[in-house]
């Protein structure tokens, strides 16, 4: 039976009291209390800051057993790229070694960005890049369709890295939704519709966007082909703004639950 987990793209968000984290609850708290209430989660801070050994392990130590972890790649090596790129990945590596050991990695997510075309040269770097991260679990997520083409995913899948599906809004060259699988991880990431602010806006404006019912109950068959097709698979929402993603990443597991024959890892709804 395929591993289904769900969870949200950050925890550390202060408009989350209230929404989720009871008054009163400190900061220190706050990954305790998430990692009680859902199975997995996927940490943005490394995109900002290099992550060190001590502050993953710091992470697990906080978490309950078993719980997993997606951790973004930094900045400097889907972003900013530069010949100090290499580097960067080896001490990005390093950092991930103990979460890797104890088996609670599940995903590292390459982000690139929109102005990330697929050149020559960005294929090349691409390649590059994935050297010095041999034998952790990749996932690359393309924010240009120019990447989806067959000989895309047939490279990934003979490195065994996973081709991450998104939701986004439907403008022109956002990837579209498919079922593609390249490797034994599936990742789909929900990162809202606001077609206003995509271009224009922030992290949290750009990311404002709260999903109905029915445009969930869309996404079913489509996780449900892809779970059929892979060992684990990562559904996270991104649309973090006043807690909207807990409230979606709970509605999808319902919907799942209730509509499929997938068995998701539990999600508790106490208060």
């Amino acid at each position: 039976m395929t591993e289904v987990l769900i969870g949200t793209s950050g925890y550390y968000y202060q408009d989350w009291v209230g929404p989720f984290y009871p008054a009163g609850l400190g900061k220190d708290h706050f990954l305790e209390y998430y990692s009680d209430r859902f199975p997995f989660c996927e940490l943005n801070f490394s995109y900002y800051q290099m992550p060190k050994r001590s502050q993953l392990i710091s992470m697990m130590q906080q978490t309950q057993s078993g719980f997993m972890f997606a951790v973004k790649a930094h900045k400097s090596i889907t972003h900013e790229r530069s010949p100090a790129s290499i580097q960067q990945a080896e001490e990005f590596y390093h950092a991930l070694r103990p979460m890797m050991d104890e088996q609670r990695l599940a995903a590292v997510l390459l982000q690139f960005p929109y102005s990330f075309h697929h050149t020559p040269e960005n294929r090349k770097y691409l390649a590059d890049i994935i050297e010095p991260l041999e034998g952790l679990p990749l996932c690359v997520e393309f924010r240009n369709r120019e990447w989806m083409l067959e000989r895309v995913y047939d490279g990934l899948r003979e490195r065994n890295i996973c081709f991450v599906q998104t939701d986004t809004p439907e403008l022109d060259n956002l990837p579209l939704p498919t079922t593609i699988t390249t490797s034994d991880t599936g990742y789909i990431r929900f990162h809202g519709r606001n077609t206003a602010n995509w271009w224009g806006g922030d992290n949290t404006s750009r990311y404002d966007y709260l999903y109905s019912s029915q445009e969930l109950h869309s996404w079913l068959c489509r996780i449900e082909d892809i779970a059929n097709k892979v060992k684990r698979l990562l559904i996270a929402f991104n649309n973090h703004h006043k807690g909207q993603a807990i409230q979606n990443a709970q509605q999808i597991y319902k919907l799942i639950a209730e509509h499929t024959g997938l068995n998701p890892d539990g999600i508790s709804f106490k208060e």
